[in-house]
């Protein structure tokens, strides 16, 4: 089927789940995950000015759009981060990016 992608998220207690995104809805990877039960906080809706959302892409990062410079900047506030780490308010989806595999990482509070 066109425009429907498959991901892979790891959820904090390690439970992984296969979720079919559909690509031509134009959401982020966070209001998918939400949309998908995942226990986001997503504190700052989506502006890349909390890091709550934070993700870590086990597979399929080549194919993501590089972060941002301000991305960038909440990601190094945070202790956990690390190079495969990403907002997941800032990621939107393509049929390129199907097979990706996310671990969930964000803050709970």
């Amino acid at each position: 089927m066109e425009n429907i992608i498959h991901i892979t998220v790891e959820d904090r207690d390690g439970a992984t789940q296969t979720i079919e995104v559909p690509t031509d809805i134009n959401l982020s990877v966070m209001e998918i995950l939400k949309a998908s039960a995942y226990d986001i906080l997503a504190t700052c809706g989506g502006m890349a000015l909390c890091a709550t959302c934070h993700v870590q892409v086990l597979n399929g990062s080549d194919a993501l759009p590089d972060a941002t410079d301000q991305e960038l900047d909440m990601l190094d506030t945070l202790p956990d981060a690390d190079m495969e780490s990403r907002l997941a308010c800032q990621l939107h989806l393509t049929n390129n990016n199907d097979g990706l595999r996310l671990k969930i990482k964000g803050a709970l509070q």
